[in-house]
């Protein structure tokens, strides 16, 4: 269950770095990498905690966790491919001078990277979606349910934030709730699977 606590601290992390990189304490180099490394941190620690979340459903509302775990792997596979591309190969040939030789990689915006990122963060979005119906509407689960759901109703800004004609900075405040809301529906989410696991095993 290390996975449902790491989401969530990793979430938090790219959100401080993306702070510090709009306000301008990072440049380049180490803005780039923070952001694109904390980033990738979120990614295998969600897939766990989507994967615990079906494991503890029970199995009539599997379908619910199968689907949000479909949108999770493409969440993944897309987030995955451009991070790993700016950070081992883009930086790099930046570093060396070789940015033409890898400017078509570069996450700029309405790249294809790019693109890559917003399917991505989509994705997520309609994960968080499709996961709510198989949280119970009563007690904490409750709380949970509606965290998810706001994570979802943020999806539309991000996508503004991404496919906009014209990008900016002040474009990118748009999606300042999604730096609530994902952080909050991880830890939610998390309490909420270490409660289900302690009523199947107190100890």
């Amino acid at each position: 269950m290390w996975g449902t606590g790491a989401a969530f601290t990793s979430t938090l992390a790219f959100n401080v770095v993306q702070v510090l990189q709009v306000a301008g304490v990072l440049r380049f180099p180490a803005d780039e990498i923070l952001i694109y490394g904390t980033s990738l941190c979120i990614v295998v620690p969600f897939i766990l905690e989507m994967l615990a979340l079906h494991h503890s459903t029970p199995p009539g509302k599997q379908f619910w966790t199968h689907a949000s775990l479909i949108f999770t792997t493409i969440y993944a596979v897309f987030v995955s491919a451009n991070y790993v591309v700016q950070l081992a190969t883009v930086i790099p040939a930046r570093l060396r001078g070789l940015s033409e030789a890898t400017r078509i990689l570069e996450q700029t915006p309405h790249s294809l990277l790019w693109d890559y990122d917003a399917l991505g963060y989509v994705a997520m979005g309609l994960a968080c979606l499709l996961a709510v119906p198989a949280i119970n509407s009563v007690g904490f689960e409750r709380w949970v349910r509606r965290a998810l759901i706001a994570h979802a109703l943020v999806t539309p800004l991000i996508a503004i934030v991404y496919f906009s004609p014209t990008f900016s900075n002040r474009l990118l405040f748009l999606g300042f709730p999604w730096a609530i809301t994902a952080p909050l529906f991880m830890v939610m989410l998390a309490i909420m699977l270490r409660r289900r696991q302690r009523a199947i095993d107190p100890l």
